[in-house]
C-alpha cells in the first residue's frame, strides 16, 4: 500500500496504569510513516480529569488521541475536555463505565488494595509479577521477554505512583455521555483473550458509538500492544487513513 495515502498528523499514544512509552514501543515503528508518534507521561497525577488537563496542556492544537487501558479512560477525559481538538480517537483494551456499585465495586476495591499492598511491602516488581498472570494470552506467560519487558516497565514507576492510578481509577467517571458524543474516526478494540477489559465490553461501547470501528486482536490480552503489534499497527494505520 502506498504510503502517501496516510496523513502525517501529531498522534498522542497515552499509556495505561503504571505503563510509559514501553507499551506502544512495539507498534510505533509501523506506524511512525503515518504519524508524528509522542507518548504521554501522567507523572504524579492522582485523577483521569487531572491527567487530561495535563495532557491538554503540552499537546498540539489539534491531534489524533490512541489510549491503551487506563490510557484510554484519559483519553475520554481529553475529549471531555476538549472536543475540538481531538481529530480521531483509538480506545483499546479499556472500560467506559464509573466503579461498580455493593459488592462488585468492593470486589475490584479489594484486589486493586491487594495489590498496593504487595508494591508497599514487597516492592513494585513483585507486584507486577503477581498482576501480570491474568494480563496477557495464557501462551505468552512462557515468554520471558515479553514478561520482563512488561514487569520492568513497571518497575519504572513507584509504588506512590500506584496509588495515585489507583485513586484515579477507583474515582473514574462515567464515560457513556462522552461515547455517545463522538463524531470523529473512532476505533474501538481489545484482545480476544483480554480477561480485565472482555470483548462484550468493548462491544457495550461499539453500541454507543454508531460509526466506531471495532477491532479484535487474535491471541491477545490486555496488553495487546505488546503482545500482537502488528495488528495493533494494522488496525490504527486503517483508523489513521479513515
Amino acid at each position: 500500500m502506498n504510503r502517501k495515502m496516510y496523513p502525517k498528523e501529531p498522534l498522542l499514544l497515552v499509556p495505561g496504569l503504571m505503563c510509559n512509552e514501553a507499551v506502544w514501543a512495539p507498534v510505533t515503528p509501523f506506524i511512525a510513516h503515518a504519524a508524528d508518534c509522542q507518548v504521554v507521561d501522567h507523572g504524579a497525577a492522582d485523577s483521569l480529569p487531572l491527567m487530561a488537563e495535563q495532557l491538554l496542556q503540552k499537546a498540539p492544537a489539534r491531534f489524533a488521541l490512541a489510549g491503551h487501558s487506563m490510557g484510554a479512560r484519559v483519553a475520554l477525559e481529553v475529549v471531555r475536555q476538549a472536543p475540538d481538538r481531538v481529530s480521531r480517537i483509538a480506545l483499546l483494551d479499556t472500560g467506559y463505565l464509573p466503579l461498580a456499585q455493593g459488592d462488585a465495586g468492593r470486589a475490584e476495591q479489594d484486589k486493586r488494595q491487594q495489590l498496593l499492598h504487595i508494591a508497599r511491602t514487597q516492592g513494585v516488581r513483585s507486584m507486577a509479577s503477581a498482576w501480570v498472570q491474568g494480563m496477557v494470552h495464557p501462551q505468552r506467560l512462557a515468554d520471558a521477554a515479553l514478561i520482563e519487558t512488561i514487569v520492568a516497565m513497571f518497575e519504572c514507576k513507584s509504588d506512590d505512583i500506584f496509588e495515585a492510578q489507583i485513586r484515579a481509577l477507583l474515582a473514574r467517571p462515567d464515560a457513556r455521555p462522552v461515547l455517545q458524543s463522538l463524531s470523529v474516526p473512532t476505533l474501538i478494540a481489545c484482545g480476544d483473550q483480554d480477561l480485565w477489559a472482555p470483548l462484550a465490553q468493548h462491544q457495550a461501547m461499539r453500541a454507543l458509538v454508531p460509526h466506531a470501528r471495532l477491532a479484535v486482536f487474535a491471541d491477545a490480552g490486555h496488553m495487546a500492544p505488546m503482545e500482537q503489534a502488528q495488528a495493533v499497527a494494522d488496525a490504527l494505520l486503517h483508523w489513521l487513513a479513515a
